[in-house]
C-alpha cells in the first residue's frame, strides 16, 4: 500500500506540473493582456504608462520565462495575485472553493442516496413497470441541457409558487442566530442543488442498475438463492458489494467537480463557486487565477481516481494495489 501511494504522489506532482506549464501556455496565447483591458478602462493612460505596467507585470517577456517565475513562487507558497479581484489568489479561490463544495457536495451526496436504492430497486424488477419508469426518468435526467432544467424550476418554485429566493447567496447581517443563517442559506441553495442533483441522480442510477443486473445473474447468486437466502439478503449481502465496484469509479471520476464547480449551474443562480471564477479568470486574462482554479480542479480529479482505487480494494478483495 505505501509503495501504491508513493507511486501515485509522484504521478500527481508530475500531472500538476505537466498541467500547469499547458494551461499557463494556452491561456498565454490567448489575444490581448491585462493591460489592454486596462487601457480600455482607462482612456487617459499614456503609451509610457502601458509600457511601464507591462514591465512591472512582466507581460512583455516571453512566455517561458513568465512560466517560470510563476513557478518559482508558487514553490514558495506564493500563487501570486488576482487581477480581476486585486487580492491575493487564495483569498479569492478560498471563499469559492466552499461555496462549490457546499453546491456540489450536497448534490453529491442526495443524487447517491437515491441513485443507488433506485437503481438496486430496477434491476431486481427488470423489464417491470418500475424499472421501465426508473430508465425514462434516467434517460431524461441525462438528456435535459442543465440551463434549461435551472429555467424551470426558477419558474415555478420562484416566479409562479415563490417559495424560493431564484439566486444569489444569503446575505446575513452579523448577530444572525446559527438556526436562522442555517436556513437561509438552505432557502438560497435548494435550487442549484436540486439542479444538480437532478442532472446527476440518471447517471448514477443507470449504472448502478447495470451493475446489479450483471451481478444478479452471476453463478453465486442462484448458488445463495439455492441455499435459502431470502430476496433481501441476496441484494444486500451478495449483490450489491460486488455491483458497487464499477459505481465507486464514476463516484471517483465525479469527485474532482466538487471543486471545480458546475459552471452552468452557478451562472444561471448566480452562486459564487469556482466553475465561475474560472471561467472568469480567463475570460479577464487572469492567469493567476485560471492557472490556480485550474490546477485544484486537476488535484482533486486526481485525487478522487486514487481514492476510487483504494476504495474497490477494500470492497473487492480480487483487486490488487500492487
Amino acid at each position: 500500500m505505501n509503495r501504491y501511494l508513493a507511486s501515485r504522489a509522484v504521478e500527481i506532482v508530475v500531472t500538476l506540473v505537466l498541467m500547469s506549464a499547458v494551461v499557463y501556455l494556452l491561456i498565454g496565447l490567448m489575444p490581448g493582456d491585462p493591460i489592454n483591458q486596462m487601457i480600455a478602462g482607462d482612456p487617459k493612460m499614456t503609451s509610457e504608462d502601458a509600457a511601464r505596467l507591462r514591465a512591472l507585470y512582466e507581460v512583455d517577456k516571453p512566455i517561458v520565462h513568465r512560466y517560470l517565475a510563476w513557478a518559482s513562487q508558487a514553490l514558495q507558497g506564493h500563487l501570486g495575485y488576482s487581477r480581476s479581484f486585486n487580492l491575493p489568489v487564495m483569498k479569492v479561490v478560498w471563499p469559492r472553493l466552499l461555496n462549490t463544495f457546499e453546491l456540489a457536495g450536497l448534490a453529491l451526496v442526495l443524487s447517491i442516496a437515491i441513485a443507488l436504492p433506485l437503481g438496486m430497486w430496477a434491476a431486481s424488477r427488470p423489464r417491470g413497470l418500475a424499472d421501465y419508469t426508473i430508465n425514462l426518468l434516467s434517460f431524461a435526467g441525462i438528456s435535459t441541457p442543465p440551463f434549461w432544467l435551472a429555467l424551470l424550476l426558477i419558474s415555478l418554485f420562484a416566479v409562479k409558487l415563490g417559495w424560493l429566493p431564484a439566486g444569489g447567496m444569503a446575505d446575513l447581517r452579523p448577530g444572525t442566530g446559527a438556526g436562522t443563517a442555517l436556513y437561509e442559506r438552505l432557502r438560497f441553495a435548494a435550487l442549484p442543488v436540486l439542479t444538480l442533483t437532478l442532472l446527476q441522480l440518471g447517471m448514477f442510477t443507470r449504472f448502478m442498475r447495470g451493475a446489479m443486473i450483471e451481478v444478479l445473474r452471476q453463478d453465486y447468486i442462484r448458488t445463495a438463492r439455492a441455499k435459502g437466502v431470502d430476496a433481501r439478503g441476496v441484494m444486500l449481502h451478495h449483490a450489491f458489494a460486488n455491483a458497487i465496484v464499477p459505481v465507486i469509479t464514476l463516484l471517483g471520476l465525479s469527485f474532482g467537480g466538487l471543486f471545480s464547480g458546475a459552471l452552468i449551474t452557478e451562472t444561471m443562480f448566480a452562486w459564487p463557486g469556482m466553475g465561475k471564477a474560472i471561467y472568469q479568470a480567463i475570460l479577464d486574462n487572469d492567469y493567476n487565477l485560471a492557472l490556480v482554479g485550474l490546477l485544484i480542479a486537476t488535484f482533486t480529479t486526481v485525487v478522487g481516481n486514487m481514492l476510487a482505487d483504494v476504495t474497490q480494494a477494500a470492497v473487492d478483495p480480487r483487486v490488487s494495489l500492487q
